[in-house]
């Protein structure tokens, strides 16, 4: 779509309005609305001005101007707006020197794919991620000097079948016991068809619906692959569009990893694969049925797990779900089958334009257009350098020995473990330029300062049930 277009589209659905979108560091959008008639063909190169000092992660107060640029492709009608508004995302540059922002997530993903074909590997990405969301009825939290407490509740909820709900019908699902149950005890089903129905209106081709495994509305909706920057453009309308969906029905949706306790939580299996010339890469006469290069791609991506999963699994809450015991992808190692392994090769079918790999510990909290730039950038590194991804683990782990166990790595246990990790590996992201080692100084910083220190200095309310009468 040209800016041209971009007008003619506005005029054609009533438009009066339009709404700029970007994604700040951390991978939330910011937005601001702007009468449609305020803008012409020049503002898709002039773009328009805004206090990057307010954004979080972003500029210094003495260099707060930044310039938000629209590319006019991505315009949209918004679903949530009462009247229609162009919705339409921006690229982020300097205003003094007309450069694309090194800290804009967007511009990472547009490098990534231009350093993929320069390395002549291939020419294209796909990106296929499996997000899910718990749906709740009420969320309760507070953090001070003097109290600090979480409380949530769920209609669906294990915790109340013994509630007074004139009647309790006792369709509940149990812990553990919520994956592909049908109504009454899915209660969201119609819920998650309207969330469904609102992605296919902005373009997003879904594959399907279903409740997931966690009691108290966890849900999945998978998107069908696409090209790595489109999948991360439409992975900010996905999670948008979740919760304001559920808000209208006076729902509340959490993309928190664990969210609740003792039962699993949610992450974002995120599948990949390379293309050059029409042809997929990744499928061979190797392990699995994968080529030789889909190997040494697995190989990168198990090296650098740890790094990768600063932005693919970001914050402390990530690392709740990251244990034993609850479907977690804890090992890194690969298998054909076991989703207990990092990354898994998925057997559902053998055509070779299927043939991917699927990194199984990212969750939904990430930045998308860094965490799969991240991921992607990770396999190159292995195809480049022939990785070897080691022994598969094809074992149930609950029948491995410790011994046996201890033989393969795992993911980090702490949010401060994998900023380390990044701090010390990151030259397989710097490659190309693709992300700039002020982009991870400042992610790192940003993170520890504000979500790992704050956690250390604050007393955690289960520490008032194993210490206070000691």
């Amino acid at each position: 779509m040209t800016p041209k277009d971009f007008f003619e589209y506005a005029k054609k659905h009533g438009a009066e309005m339009v709404d700029l979108k970007f994604t700040d560091l951390l991978g939330t959008w910011q937005h601001c609305s702007f009468p449609i008639d305020t803008w012409d063909e020049n503002t898709f190169e002039d773009g328009v001005g805004f206090d990057g000092s307010s954004i979080r992660g972003w500029q210094a107060i003495n260099v707060s101007d930044m310039l938000a640029v629209p590319d006019p492709s991505t315009a949209m009608i918004d679903p949530f707006f009462a009247k229609p508004t162009v919705s339409v995302i921006a690229d982020i540059k300097d205003p003094m020197t007309r450069e694309d922002y090194s800290r804009d997530p967007r511009h990472v993903a547009r490098k990534a794919l231009s350093h993929l074909k320069e390395t002549g590997i291939a020419d294209r990405c796909y990106i296929g991620p499996e997000p899910e969301f718990f749906i709740f009825d009420e969320v309760r939290y507070e953090q001070n000097q003097h109290r600090g407490f979480y409380q949530i509740d769920s209609v669906e909820g294990a915790w109340n079948t013994g509630r007074f709900e004139e009647p309790n019908l006792g369709y509940k699902p149990s812990y553990k016991g919520g994956y592909f149950p049908v109504s009454p005890t899915d209660t969201y089903h119609d819920l998650r068809g309207e969330m469904v129905r609102a992605m296919r209106k902005v373009g997003i081709t879904v594959e399907a619906h279903h409740h997931e495994v966690g009691t108290a509305g966890q849900g999945e909706i998978d998107m069908k692959y696409a090209p790595l920057l489109e999948m991360a453009d439409q992975f900010m309308w996905f999670k948008y569009i979740i919760k304001n969906v559920a808000k209208r029905h006076g729902k509340t949706v959490t993309f928190m990893p664990k969210p609740i306790f003792e039962d699993n939580g949610s992450g974002m299996h995120t599948h990949i694969s390379l293309w050059k010339g029409g042809e997929p890469l990744f499928a061979g006469d190797e392990y699995s049925g994968l080529s030789q290069m889909a190997l040494w791609a697995v190989g990168g991506l198990l090296k650098h797990a740890p790094s990768v999963l600063a932005f693919a699994a970001p914050t402390s809450n990530s690392y709740r779900r990251l244990v034993p015991g609850f479907e977690a992808p804890v090992n890194l190692a690969m298998s054909a089958r076991n989703r207990s392994a990092a990354v898994r090769i998925p057997m559902y079918s053998q055509s070779p334009k299927a043939k991917r790999i699927e990194f199984r510990c990212p969750d939904p909290t990430c930045n998308g257009y860094l965490s799969f730039a991240a991921i992607m950038m990770a396999c190159l590194d292995g195809i480049k350098n022939k990785i070897d991804p080691g022994q598969p683990l094809d074992q149930d782990i609950y029948e491995m020995t410790a011994e046996e166990l201890a033989e393969y790595r795992h993911t980090p246990g702490r949010l401060d473990e994998a900023l380390e990790a990044l701090d010390r590996d990151h030259e397989f992201l710097t490659a190309g330029g693709v992300f700039t080692a002020d982009l991870i100084e400042t992610w790192i910083q940003y993170k520890t300062d504000n979500e790992v220190d704050p956690l250390r200095l604050r007393p955690h309310p289960y520490e008032f049930y194993l210490y206070y009468d000691n």
